[in-house]
């Protein structure tokens, strides 16, 4: 049997579990469920599969060691509200940063400017915050940038930079966060600050 993850539609890798007792996270992502359902799989991946593997299906595999299966509306109601934040602020908030980036992490994970989107598409409710500061602030997200950062040496750190954009002033701020991609599980480096161009 051959797992594939598809990504819009287009067969992309096939997963194959690093550990067999992984099997059932495969079963557990193919089941029904009530509201669409975004897959994020963490792996390494390999060689692009024999035309002998898979039904002559010649794309990359990808050994896999997490799945998470999740809703959108599941992934919002999980993100921690500030208390200074009222909930008819945050939820549009954290529901325009998520499709924003949804747009931008409409990616197959394998360059690095795409690993720390989707990180922190899941893994980090400050910028979900940091957004919701904005609209509450009459200011809207306008732009994602993913930079090398001159911090990078032996290890691969990237940059993420959110721009507001004030509604009535037209004025832009920006904020970022510094993400190590270096090895498979990326981590935040640097907390959500203030950015200044250079």
């Amino acid at each position: 049997m051959c797992w594939i993850l598809s990504i819009q539609g287009l067969e992309t890798y096939i997963l194959q579990p690093r550990d067999p007792a992984d099997l059932d996270l495969l079963i557990g992502a193919v089941q029904p469920q009530s509201s669409p359902w975004i897959s994020t799989v963490i792996g390494v991946r390999g060689p692009v599969a024999p035309p002998e593997f898979c039904n002559g299906l010649m794309i990359p595999i990808v050994a896999f060691d997490q799945i998470y299966n999740f809703s959108r509306d599941a992934l919002i109601e999980a993100i921690p509200r500030p208390e200074r934040i009222p909930a008819e602020q945050f939820g549009p908030a954290a529901r325009e940063l998520f499709d924003r980036i949804m747009q931008m992490t409409d990616n197959a994970g394998n360059q690095d400017q795409h690993r720390a989107l989707n990180y922190l598409a899941v893994r980090y409710p400050n910028i979900h915050a940091r957004t919701a500061d904005a609209f509450a602030a009459d200011s809207s997200l306008s732009g994602v940038e993913v930079l090398p950062s001159p911090l990078s040496g032996t290890r691969n750190i990237v940059e993420v930079i959110f721009a507001f954009t004030n509604r009535n002033t037209d004025s832009t701020e920006k904020s970022f966060v510094r993400v190590d991609v270096t090895e498979e599980f990326p981590f935040l480096v640097t907390k959500l600050s203030p950015y200044y161009d250079r």
